[in-house]
């Protein structure tokens, strides 16, 4: 027991392994935002082990989009390191066009990139940190979404949209009210998307990870103690971690999931589940 009376977590985490990897991705290039680290590194990593060619977005990490890079050319899949601040349109059509000049057109997007946005209560949050948070969180993914339609109409259609929400889409927390609004957001986006893209066979689907071991949850990574206290609403008592979201997301842009469309995948240990236990 903790100090705080709560059980310790003895789960193992567990570690990746070799699913026999079976091309799935085989000449694609993806755009996956935000892989300097967490659940964009992990996803950008299970893209190259399937055969596609990634371009590596970042904000400020680069050193982090470099390991990635690295990680990837292990794998024989060649990788694009690109500056993206997904706030700015002109920043996202930067990256398209240098994406199609590296790698070629970008036959799946994955939206992964965001920020936690301001940790205050709705009264105490200005007008800036909300919009800086929304535009970060609901308009780049919107600014993207357009970008990579409008290169995927030019190409004849066809393509994969993977957008990357949370389970606070639809668990709201208090202190986090920018961020709970633009992932339920970009989760109507997503549906909305699903409706006009089907003619062009676009597929769009979203992601929505519970509580992920990434630089969001440093605290809980670095202090055993908060981990275990965390894992505790989760029936499978552990945290995800990010290569398992990328196998998910690796399934989404495949063929496998053509008729996947419009859908929300929950990914976070049963913690949804726990809604209304002891109501």
């Amino acid at each position: 027991m903790t100090a705080e009376g709560q059980q310790q977590d003895l789960t193992p985490l567990p570690e990746p392994r070799d699913f026999g990897s079976k091309g799935r991705l085989e000449g694609v290039v993806a755009v996956v935002t935000g892989a300097d680290s967490g659940i964009g590194q992990g996803t950008a990593i299970e893209f190259a082990r399937e055969g596609a060619d990634v371009a590596i977005t970042f904000l400020k990490d680069r050193e982090g989009a470099e390991h990635t890079r690295r990680e990837v050319e292990k794998l024989g899949r060649r990788a694009a390191v690109i500056h993206l601040d997904q706030r700015d349109p002109a920043s996202v059509t930067k990256l398209f066009e240098e994406v199609q000049g590296s790698l070629g057109t970008p036959f799946v997007l994955v939206n992964n990139a965001a920020s936690s946005g301001p940790r205050k209560e709705v009264a105490e949050t200005t007008p800036e940190e909300w919009e800086d948070a929304l535009r970060a969180d609901l308009f780049g993914p919107f600014y993207c979404c357009r970008e990579f339609i409008r290169l995927r109409r030019a190409s004849g259609g066809r393509g994969k949209i993977v957008n990357v929400t949370s389970v606070h889409e639809e668990i709201p927390s208090k202190g986090v009210a920018a961020y709970d609004a633009a992932k339920g957001g970009v989760r109507n986006l997503t549906r909305t998307l699903a409706l006009e893209l089907a003619p062009d066979r676009i597929n769009v689907n979203n992601i929505a990870p519970g509580m992920i071991l990434t630089p969001m949850n440093q605290e809980a990574k670095d202090d055993p103690q908060k981990y275990a206290r965390q894992v505790q609403n989760i029936p499978l008592k552990r945290a995800g971690l990010p290569w398992e979201i990328g196998r998910l997301a690796v399934y989404l842009a495949s063929p496998d999931a053509d008729f996947v469309h419009g859908a929300t995948f929950t990914i976070d240990g049963g913690q949804e589940q726990m809604i209304g236990q002891g109501a």
